[in-house]
Parts: structure tokens; C-alpha cells; sequence
């Protein structure tokens, strides 16, 4: 038996540790010793809706502890970092070795546990403008862990980036990370076309956020949404979006993208610019795994910017 983390509606934030079995690993999977993992604020969210025993988890990190039996991937004792679908906040994961990298010495589990479902989803996003050199991107949702991979990924680029925070304290935060200039209060965004048009925006708010961001784009201009954190619903001006010609729209689903990456040498290529600090994960919260309730809800109530992480032992 191992210990893992599941639904209990019974907890304030829905969430409990758990006695199961442990895991069996198929021949393309590795088992790995779960060191530690960070949280989402999708995932927490989405537990209130789970059913009762069911494993959240995305992002891991740890030591393989049996290599998968076909041969592939990290062999017994590598340090690795990996993401799954769900399940990965437990004692033992078998996981795909197509979503697991080997990381440097240098690198620490709890570093390595930030970059899977944050780091991954900012590269992508990212790359949807193409080449970034001398292009103007918008980021909102800049203090979030995608937010913040992002405008340091962009900021290496040669990108001229602006970001958003809600308070000049979170807008320090924000340059610290790159951003060339900041716009503060959420309800100003309007405000943001003084330093457009955006060959790129990427969009985590949604709602009213998306529809006032949509005509700042550029003439062949990339709006790539990857969440709606306010709301899930946008009037959009159809007019402006039509007329003007060449705009694109690209709804960003991270589960779809992995199908066309390789998720592997993406992870590989994150913990490399850690290790090398051109990538800086912003940790806010380090606790042991059975706080996972209180952490879960500081989380959800916006409480601190960057990543939570949680050990394991």
C-alpha cells in the first residue's frame, strides 16, 4: 500500500490523503518514488467537482525506482520530472517515459516540480508566435506560474513584453521576471494599447479581459487563450475581429498540445535553463504533503504569486 492524495468532499478544500494500492506499471512506463509536486490551481479547483476517492495530480518529480520493461526512457535511480493526467500527488506513479526527463544533479525536486504543467504550457504558448525577436507580447495572469515562465522565457526571446499585476508590490515581481513595462489594476487593461499592437498576447483571465485584448493585436497577430480565470464567457467585437483581417484566435488546451510535442526534451530543455539560471521557478509556499489542505485553499483564494510545492517523506 501506498499513501496518495484523493477527492474527500468531507475536506474544507476537498482534498485528503488516502491509503491505496500501489501502482503496476505497463511495459512503456517507469515506476518513480514521488519526491515532490506542485499545484495548479486548475486541478485544486476542478476537485470540487470530482467524484468522492478520485486522484488529482499533475505535476511530480522524484527517483525511478523500476525502469519501464520495454527498455525506454530514465533507467533505476535517475532524477527525473514528469507530469500525468491525473494521479500524481501519491508516494509511487508509473508514468509514460514520453513524459518523463532526466534532471541535472544541480537541479532540486522541488525546482524540477514547478516546470511540467506552468513551464510547459508558457514554451507553448510562446511558440506560437514564431520567431520573438523584436515582436511586442501581451501576458496577463503575470504573476501566475504560467505568467511568470512566461515573461521570462519571452524576455530571453528579444521580445518586448508588458505584463499585468493587481498592485505595484506584484508589478516589482513582474519586472523582476522581465517585463518591459507592467500595467497594474486588471480593470485598466483597456489602458494596455499605449505599448501595442501585440504580435502576441497570451490570455489566462478570459471574460471581458479577452474581448478588450482582441483588437490590440497586430495585423497577422496570435491571441492564444489558455484559460478564462474570470470567466468563461467573452462578447467579442465580431466587427473588428473580421474586418480587420488575419487575426488569429487560438484556443490552447495543454493535454492536446502534448499530443504534438515531445514532452521529454521540452522538460529537458526547462530543467536545463534552471539549472543554468536562465529560467528562475518563483516559489512562494514549501510544505510537507499532509498541508495540503491549508495550501489548497491559499491557492484558490489567490493568497500568494508563483508555484506551491509539496514533499513527499
Amino acid at each position: 500500500m501506498i499513501r496518495t492524495i484523493v477527492v474527500d468532499p468531507l475536506a474544507p478544500s476537498h482534498l485528503a490523503l488516502k491509503e491505496v494500492d500501489a501502482p503496476e506499471a505497463k511495459p512503456w512506463e517507469a515506476l518513480v518514488q514521488v519526491k515532490a509536486f506542485s499545484l495548479n490551481r486548475g486541478e485544486v479547483s476542478d476537485a470540487k467537482h470530482q467524484e468522492t476517492s478520485s486522484r488529482p495530480g499533475w505535476d511530480f518529480a522524484g527517483i525511478v525506482i523500476e525502469p519501464a520493461r520495454s527498455g525506454a526512457g530514465p533507467q533505476k535511480g535517475a532524477r527525473v520530472v514528469g507530469l500525468l493526467p491525473m494521479g500524481a500527488w501519491s508516494e509511487q506513479v508509473a508514468a509514460p517515459v514520453s513524459m518523463l526527463a532526466e534532471i541535472p544533479e544541480k537541479l532540486t525536486f522541488t525546482e524540477a516540480a514547478t516546470l511540467p504543467v506552468a513551464g510547459l504550457t508558457a514554451l507553448y504558448a510562446l511558440r506560437k508566435g514564431g520567431m520573438l525577436l523584436g515582436k511586442r507580447i501581451f501576458i496577463t495572469g503575470s504573476t501566475g506560474g504560467v505568467g511568470l515562465f512566461a515573461h521570462q522565457l519571452a524576455a530571453q526571446s528579444g521580445a518586448f513584453v508588458v505584463g499585468t499585476a493587481s498592485t505595484e508590490e506584484k508589478a516589482k515581481i513582474v519586472r523582476e521576471a522581465g517585463s518591459d513595462e507592467v500595467i497594474i489594476g486588471y480593470s485598466a487593461i483597456s489602458s494596455a494599447h499605449k505599448f501595442g499592437p501585440y504580435d502576441l498576447i497570451i490570455d489566462s483571465v478570459g471574460g471581458n479581459t479577452l474581448a478588450a485584448l482582441l483588437p490590440q493585436l497586430a495585423p497577422q497577430g496570435v491571441c492564444v487563450a489558455v484559460g478564462f480565470s474570470s470567466s468563461n464567457t467573452a462578447t467579442l467585437d465580431m466587427m473588428n475581429l473580421v474586418t480587420s483581417g488575419g487575426k488569429t484566435l487560438y484556443s490552447f488546451f495543454l493535454g492536446e498540445e502534448l499530443t504534438r510535442q515531445s514532452v521529454a526534451d521540452d522538460l529537458s530543455l526547462l530543467a536545463r535553463l534552471v539549472t543554468d539560471e536562465r529560467l528562475v521557478p518563483r516559489i512562494e509556499v514549501e510544505a510537507p504533503w499532509t498541508e495540503i489542505d491549508t495550501v489548497a485553499r491559499n491557492l484558490l483564494e489567490r493568497n500568494f504569486s508563483g508555484k506551491a510545492v509539496l514533499h513527499i517523506g
